[in-house]
């Protein structure tokens, strides 16, 4: 039987699809373990997002630049296996300490991304890369979604924390191995040495608005603590199983579309469209309108992430190409985790000090504004290779 792409697609698709059926169970809990279990300040969990993806962002560029010059397996390996320690967050009760440990997880997992995105740039062509993306994508949030179904499950059946949070190193030891099983690949020739000037505006424009996206951005922890103290910290833990579903089944559809003007597709079908999940967000609040509207702007927002997550990875690997592959995608986490770090502090900071409705508010802005970026900066370099 003919594989439509090849195996190793399969191999890091369902690898991506273990870890997040790991360390997303971690992830899914979190807010809710700092502030409701622990009882820190909104602003604590706040600033362990924000340390998580800012200084995240170093080491996700460090994982691309070794994954240039050592490979993209073996960094992708190292990463991956170093993952698991944020499963040891419950067992602190002390949330400085929970927050480091779970902050070191974090950032192997940022330092395994750029590699994985070159292992999976190096195994697809530029005809089935963005499908190819948005499989991973859709396994990957699809593990999240059983996650986000356990951590419930075994939240309503009594078992605390510690022990939720532990089950997640079996996946993740199995999403390892699958990288391991993975086969040599063929890099992409190098691109010509002379820099095209539509290429260069579009990779600076999409970075642009993948920082001001960050900038948007905020941990779906904010959603599910919303949700918790507006109702119950069940209906909040339901926001998590909503958003991945939602997330995943958009990336199986971006997966299933073939398209030339994928830069366009990233400013409408995935920032605007999170800046509209925002938006809904902000306006049941300030509305009181039923939690069922609340969760529909929850998968607005997944659908959106899911968009960003399929296109932005694919359209910088058709501009930095071939050795310095590693160092686009390090480039594009580096930007994302910086706009990241700020808008997890920023929009903690709002929602601690003034509400709730502000802090979705200015999220909702920031993403239209990036949708607005990325879609003029990118229009000369779609009309040339339209």
């Amino acid at each position: 039987m003919r594989l439509r792409f090849h195996v190793n697609v399969y191999l890091l698709a369902f690898s991506a699809f273990f870890a997040d059926m790991g360390y997303q169970i971690v992830v899914g809990g979190l807010s809710v373990f700092i502030v409701l279990v622990l009882h820190a300040p909104i602003w604590v969990f706040a600033l362990i997002e924000a340390v998580s993806y800012g200084i995240g962002a170093f080491f996700a560029y460090i994982g691309g630049l070794l994954a240039d010059r050592y490979g993209a397996k073996k960094v992708s390996i190292i990463g991956n296996s170093l993952i698991p320690a944020l499963s040891f967050t419950g067992l602190f009760r002390n949330y400085a300490l929970a927050g480091s440990v779970y902050v070191s997880g974090w950032w192997s997992r940022n330092f395994r991304s750029p590699p994985r995105r070159v292992l999976l740039v190096e195994s697809t062509t530029k005809e089935n890369r963005s499908r190819a993306f948005g499989l991973l994508h859709g396994l990957d949030v699809g593990g999240g979604v059983i996650a986000s179904v356990l951590l419930i499950s075994l939240y309503l059946l009594g078992f605390p924390f510690s022990t939720i949070f532990l089950i997640s190193i079996g996946p993740l030891i199995v999403s390892t191995l699958l990288i391991v099983a993975t086969r040599p690949t063929v890099r992409e020739e190098d691109a010509p040495p002379e820099d095209k000037p539509e290429e260069s505006m579009a990779m600076t424009g999409i970075l642009i608005a993948t920082a001001l996206f960050g900038f948007s951005y905020y941990s779906i922890g904010f959603p599910i603590l919303t949700a918790a103290t507006t109702d119950s910290i069940a209906y909040g833990l339901l926001v998590y199983p909503i958003f991945m579903s939602v997330s995943a089944a958009g990336g199986f559809l971006y997966s299933r579309i073939r398209t030339k003007r994928e830069i366009r597709q990233l400013g409408l079908f995935g920032y605007a469209l999170a800046g509209a999940g925002a938006l809904g967000i902000l306006l049941v609040l300030v509305t009181r309108a039923d939690i069922a509207f609340y969760y529909v702007a929850v998968a607005i927002l997944g659908l959106g992430t899911s968009s960003v997550e399929t296109y932005e990875p694919s359209i910088i690997s058709r501009i930095a190409k071939g050795s310095v592959a590693g160092r686009g995608m390090g480039l594009l986490s580096v930007f994302r985790s910086i706009g990241m770090f700020t808008g997890n502090l920023v929009f903690g900071l709002l929602y601690f000090f003034i509400s709730s409705e502000y802090s979705y508010g200015y999220a909702a802005a920031v993403a239209f504004a990036g949708a607005a970026i990325v879609i003029l900066a990118g229009r000369s370099y779609e009309r040339k290779n339209a």
